[in-house]
């Protein structure tokens, strides 16, 4: 026999030559390397089963992805758990005494591991609910950001610094998490303005409200609000709800609007300002004794002059209003059918639209569109045109409103309006405007009253309509008055 096969023999013999008995089972080196390579190609082919089951089959089946991680990895355990128990059964192990001894192990261990053991269980409870999502933007524990990963024990957050912060499930499922991505995207920005006690609320409201609608990432619907909150100690405290269809950028959205309101508010006189206190003095009457004296000179006491003289101007525009164009309180104040509203009244109104600006030949809306806005002029003008006869029907300017026809009485618009200069229009939703004048039945009367002036104009929309087959034969015998109260009756609570 030559050196090499003696030293294969020795070899062979050292792993062969027992090293201690478990029940009836010997352990010897080789059967110990046997059963590490069974346990690894178990732990390997449950990987791969895993990863099977999350990226294919369960894939195809359409289910989300916190679903399929945790059906994948229960699946991946389970099967991973059997190949262990079958392993340990064909090399000849009896697991009945072993169970008993890994109990006892279990117990002991079970109390230094209680953390990890709840934060694997909070981590089945994540990925089965499914109640968070990769890709979730969350805000949780003065942290925000989109979660990167879920895993069993811990799920990745990444941060809008492009840090990673890992935070244990049981964190997740024991604290309130807000999801922002739960449904939509979409959320509301709060922005606390505070200016001075002698502004006008009205005013404050419309600078507001203008400043909102000049942010493009602000939704039209729900539109913004502005929140009288109280009296301050300094202030009167307003807010500003805006919503926003990613609330993720509400960081950079807030700062512009800052920048806005910031601009808007000074521009029309309003001031933000500082805390103020009021001083007692309990020894006036000492102050009284080193006071200048009335011919001395500002600035000296005690027959000391000073150098330096000091002038204040008066703050002649604390109040001025600096824009150009109409406010839309004066505006609506010269239509007569809120002329005689209260300031609230008008708040109501000015919380219902919007300001919009348009350039020379924008159209505003097209003929045969269904009437969904009507609009007053602030500044500008506007001329209504209908395009089929190309013939010009009216021009409107700065105090007159347009549109209204179609939305007091249901139609499409009948001509195609057009911008013929820089114009700037005040806007108001018809689902806004008929709740306000459902709410105030006053103001729909005036309305009605004012439509059924320009009977000739109404007429011929009365003969389009029937024309287009969009009237029953009943209306056909009204008088033209009766027809549009009847119309009106049926979409406002008109007297």
């Amino acid at each position: 026999m030559n050196p090499q096969q003696q030293i294969f023999t020795r070899s062979g013999q050292l792993l062969q030559s027992p090293l201690f008995k478990v029940g009836d089972e010997t352990i010897s080196l080789l059967w110990l390397l046997k059963l590490t390579l069974a346990f690894l190609t178990v732990i390997v082919l449950s990987m791969l089963v895993k990863r099977l089951l999350k990226d294919r089959l369960l894939l195809r089946l359409g289910m989300s992805q916190g679903h399929r991680e945790a059906i994948a990895t229960l699946l991946s355990y389970s099967a991973g758990a059997l190949g262990f128990v079958l392993i340990l059964q064909v090399n000849g192990l009896n697991l009945a005494p072993l169970v008993v001894t890994l109990g006892g192990l279990g117990i002991g261990a079970g109390f230094g591991l209680q953390e990890i053991t709840k934060n694997l269980i909070s981590g089945l409870t994540l990925l089965l609910e499914g109640k968070l999502h990769v890709e979730d933007y969350i805000e949780f524990d003065s942290l925000s950001g989109y979660i990167k990963e879920i895993s069993l024990r811990s799920t990745i957050i990444r941060t809008f610094d492009g840090g990673d912060v890992v935070v244990p499930n049981s964190s997740l499922t024991s604290n309130r998490v807000l999801n922002w991505s739960y449904k939509s995207l979409t959320g509301k920005l709060h922005l606390p303005i505070k200016v001075a006690y002698d502004s006008d609320p009205i005013l404050v409201t419309e600078t507001l409200l203008d400043s909102a609608y000049m942010e493009a990432a602000v939704l039209h619907e729900p539109p913004p609000k502005v929140v009288f909150k109280g009296f301050g100690d300094s202030a009167l405290e307003f807010e500003l709800w805006v919503w926003v269809a990613q609330i993720d950028e509400g960081i950079l959205v807030r700062s512009s609007l800052n920048f806005i309101l910031e601009h808007n508010l000074r521009q029309v006189g309003l001031k933000m300002p500082f805390p103020q206190r009021d001083l007692w003095l309990r020894n006036a009457d000492t102050l009284k004794l080193i006071a200048p004296q009335p011919n001395e000179p500002e600035g000296s006491a005690n027959g000391q002059n000073t150098s330096s003289q000091t002038s204040v101007k008066p703050d002649i525009v604390r109040n001025k209003r600096s824009r150009q164009s109409i406010s839309i309180r004066d505006a609506l104040r010269q239509f007569p059918h809120f002329d005689l509203c209260s300031d609230l009244h008008l708040r109501e109104l000015i919380e219902t639209g919007y300001r919009q600006f348009f350039v020379a030949s924008d159209v505003v809306f097209n003929e045969s569109d269904w009437g969904s806005h009507f609009y007053l002029v602030l500044s500008g003008s506007v001329e209504t045109v209908v395009t089929r006869l190309n013939q010009s029907v009216k021009v409107y300017c700065p105090g007159d409103v347009f549109g209204e026809v179609a939305i007091m009485l249901n139609l499409p618009y009948t001509s195609t309006a057009r911008v013929l200069e820089a114009t700037s229009l005040f806007v108001i939703h018809k689902h806004s405007f008929e709740r306000l004048l459902r709410l105030h039945p006053a103001l729909a009367e005036t309305f009605t009253q004012e439509l059924t002036k320009e009977t000739k104009l109404y007429q011929g929309i009365r003969q389009q309509l029937q024309d287009l087959g969009l009237l029953d034969m009943t209306e056909h015998k009204h008088r033209f008055t009766d027809w549009v109260q009847a119309r009106l009756k049926g979409i406002f609570p008109v007297g």
